[in-house]
C-alpha cells in the first residue's frame, strides 16, 4: 500500500494563530501544508481595503507568517497550499517572490485565479435591484486548479476563493493523479478537506465537552493522513494540546452545513456514507465516503455595501430593570424625532436577581444597535444622545463604551451561476495559464429536509417528569456545534451512545427544536438527519438577518446557539443518563 500524504492545517480563520505555521512545520513530517484565511466577512474586509488601495486585497498576515517560515518549509520538503490571496492571489503570489528573492530562497510560486467575477456582475446578473452593483463577487473553485500548480512543480500556491475543502482536495488529487470523475476518493478528501478547514476545532476547540480534555495547552492543528482511495485519519502533531476522537471530529463535520449531501463544484459528498473509528490516541479513522457529480451551477459570495451602524450598550441595576429599559427606548425615540435611522433594534441581555450579592448579579444589559444609508443618522447624532442621559435618564445610569461614530457594514448573499460561466486558471510557476474545465458530469441535488410542516408535532413538556425519566439538560447526552452561512444559522447536534441516538433522534423534532429555541419559532427550519455520525443538523433560514456584518443579533454569527439548546432542561430516560 502506498505511503498516505500527510496534510496539515495552520489556520482556520484570517486572525487564527500566528505562529501555527511554524509550529506545523517544526512539529513533524508533512506533505503540504495548508491555511484558509477566507470567511464571508473576510471578504468584505479585503474588498473594503481594496477600496482603498488597488494593490491590497490579500491576507498581509500570511506574508509575514512566509517571512517567518518560508525556508523552513522548503528545507522540510513541504508544499504550502493557502486561499491567502482573497481579491487579489496575482498580487500575493508577486509579494511571495519578491519576499523570497529578498530572503535569498529559491522557491516555485503559483496562483489560481478566475473566481473574481466583479468585473462581469452585470453580464451574469449578480447586481442588486436594491444596493447595485457588489463590492466583492467570488465563485467557489474547487481544487483542480491548485493540483494542476503542484503537477507543474509549484513548492507554493495561493488561491483566491475556493472552497476550503479544496485546499485539500487539491493536494490530494495531484499526488494521487486521480481523475476528474473518481467520485468516492474526491469525496473522501473533501471530508478531511472539512475536517481540516477550521484548525482547531478538529481537536478539542470549541468541543461540547472541553472539561473532558487536558487543555493546559493549546490544541494542535489538525492533519490528515490522506489514502489513494479518499480515506484518511486525522491525527495531530505528537505532543501538542487537545485531542482527536470521534466526537471531536464529528463536531466539526456538522459545523456549517446544511443536508448530508454537501455540494461543491468537483463533487457532491454524501455525509450520510461517512463512517468514522477510533484508530489510537489522536487518531480518528474517515471511510466509506461516497460522492456524486457536482451540481451544474457553482456558488457566489456576494458583498454589498448596505450603509452605516453603530450600537451602544446600556447598563441596567437594581430594581425596575423593565422600566428602565422602557425609559431609555422613549427618550431615545424622542431625540430621533420624525427621522429615526432605517433600522433601530433593542436588546436586552440578563436579569437582575433577586437579593443580588454582587453588582454582577444586580446587573442587565440593553443594546441599542442602529442601521441606516446616512453615516450622519447613525454616528454622532446617535451615540452623542445616547450619552446625554448620562445625567438626565434613569438611576445608575452607565454605559459600556464612549460614544463613537460607527462605521459601514456589508450585506452578504449567496448567488449562482452555470458552472461554465467562471473561467478557473492555473498559472504555474512559470507563468503558463492553463484554464480548467469545469465537472465533465453534473447531477442535480435531491429535495432539502424536513421542516416543522411535515414533522410530527411536539408533545407539550408535562410540569414534572414522568417515572423513569430526570428533567436535565439536553447537554447531558448531545454535543452541538453551531455557525453562520450567510444569514442562515446551522446547529448540528450529536448523541455519545447508539442508546442516546435511539431516544434523541424522534424527540428533537423540528417543533421540539423551535419550543425549546424560541427566537427560532418565525423562521424556516430544515432538519437533517445522519444516523451514521448519531446526528441531527437544524438548518435555521434567516436567522441572523443579512449576515454577519450586518446582523443586530449579539451572536452574530450563531456560534453560541448549540450551546444555548444544550442549556435547556428536558425530560431524558434515566436508562439512557
Amino acid at each position: 500500500m502506498s505511503q498516505p500524504l500527510r496534510v496539515g492545517n495552520a489556520s482556520g480563520f484570517y486572525g487564527d494563530r500566528f505562529s501555527a505555521v511554524r509550529e506545523m512545520l517544526e512539529g513533524g513530517p508533512l506533505d503540504v501544508l495548508t491555511g484558509d484565511y477566507l470567511a464571508e466577512l473576510t471578504m468584505l474586509i479585503l474588498g473594503r481595503g481594496r477600496m482603498r488601495d488597488p494593490d491590497a486585497g490579500y491576507a498581509a498576515t500570511f506574508l509575514r507568517q512566509m517571512e517567518e517560515s518560508l525556508r523552513l518549509a522548503v528545507e522540510h520538503g513541504t508544499a504550502i497550499v493557502a486561499n491567502a490571496g482573497g481579491l487579489n492571489p496575482r498580487g500575493l503570489a508577486d509579494r511571495l517572490r519578491e519576499l523570497a528573492s529578498r530572503l535569498g530562497i529559491d522557491v516555485r510560486v503559483a496562483h489560481v485565479e478566475g473566481d473574481d467575477l466583479l468585473a462581469r456582475a452585470g453580464e451574469l446578473g449578480l447586481a442588486d435591484s436594491r444596493r447595485g452593483a457588489p463590492l466583492t463577487a467570488n465563485a467557489y473553485l474547487g481544487g483542480w486548479g491548485i493540483a494542476e500548480c503542484l503537477r507543474a512543480g509549484a513548492d507554493v500556491v495561493v488561491t483566491g476563493r475556493v472552497t476550503d475543502a479544496s485546499l485539500v482536495a487539491g493536494p490530494a488529487a495531484a499526488h494521487f493523479g486521480w481523475a476528474r470523475d473518481d467520485w468516492d476518493a474526491l469525496a473522501g478528501a473533501t471530508v478531511a478537506g472539512h475536517v481540516l478547514e477550521c484548525g482547531a476545532q478538529a481537536t478539542g476547540g470549541n468541543y461540547a465537552f472541553f472539561e473532558e480534555i487536558y487543555n493546559v495547552k493549546a490544541p494542535g492543528f489538525p492533519i490528515a493522513e490522506i489514502r489513494a482511495d479518499g480515506s484518511s485519519v486525522i491525527t495531530k502533531h505528537d505532543g501538542t494540546g487537545g485531542a482527536v476522537t470521534t466526537e471531536t471530529v464529528t463536531a466539526q463535520l456538522l459545523y456549517e452545513i446544511g443536508g448530508p449531501c454537501y455540494a461543491g463544484p468537483d463533487v457532491t459528498t454524501r455525509f450520510d456514507t461517512i463512517e468514522l473509528a477510533q484508530d489510537g490516541p489522536d487518531r480518528v479513522r474517515i471511510s466509506g465516503v461516497r460522492g456524486t457529480p457536482p451540481p451544474a451551477t457553482t456558488k457566489v459570495c456576494l458583498n454589498h455595501l448596505g450603509g452605516h451602524r453603530n450600537e451602544m450598550t446600556f447598563v441596567l441595576t437594581g430594581l425596575g430593570i423593565e422600566a428602565k429599559a422602557e425609559s431609555v427606548k422613549a427618550r431615545l425615540a424622542d431625540a430621533f424625532g420624525a427621522a429615526p435611522p432605517a433600522r433601530v433594534e433593542w436588546t436586552l441581555l440578563g436579569a437582575a436577581g433577586p437579593d443580588p450579592a454582587t453588582q454582577g448579579e444586580a446587573t442587565a444589559l440593553l443594546r441599542c444597535a442602529v442601521l441606516d444609508p446616512d453615516p450622519d443618522k447613525v454616528g454622532r447624532a446617535f451615540s452623542g444622545a445616547a450619552v446625554e442621559l448620562a445625567l438626565a435618564g434613569y438611576p445608575g445610569f452607565t454605559m459600556t463604551s464612549p460614544p463613537g461614530k460607527g462605521g459601514p457594514y456589508g450585506v452578504y448573499t449567496p448567488a449562482f451561476v452555470a458552472n461554465e460561466a467562471v473561467e478557473h486558471i492555473a498559472v504555474t510557476a512559470d507563468g503558463v495559464r492553463v484554464p480548467i474545465a469545469p465537472a465533465p458530469v453534473t447531477a442535480p441535488l435531491p429535495a432539502d429536509g424536513e421542516t416543522a410542516e411535515e414533522a410530527a408535532p411536539a408533545q407539550p413538556t408535562p410540569a414534572q417528569p414522568p417515572p423513569g425519566r430526570s428533567r436535565v439538560p439536553l447537554g447531558r447526552v448531545a454535543g452541538a456545534r453551531s455557525g453562520d452561512k450567510g444569514g442562515d444559522a446551522n446547529i448540528g447536534v450529536w448523541a455519545r451512545t447508539d442508546a442516546q441516538w435511539r431516544w434523541l433522534e424522534p424527540f428533537l423534532t423540528v417543533e421540539r427544536f423551535r419550543e425549546l429555541l424560541p427566537e427560532t419559532r418565525e423562521h424556516t427550519v430544515r432538519r437533517h438527519v445522519m444516523p451514521n455520525l448519531r446526528a441531527v443538523n437544524f438548518v435555521v433560514e434567516g436567522l441572523l438577518q443579512e449576515g454577519v456584518s450586518a446582523s443586530t443579533r449579539f451572536d452574530p454569527q450563531g456560534k453560541a446557539l448549540g450551546e444555548w439548546l444544550r442549556s435547556r432542561l428536558v425530560d431524558i430516560p434515566e436508562a439512557v443518563l
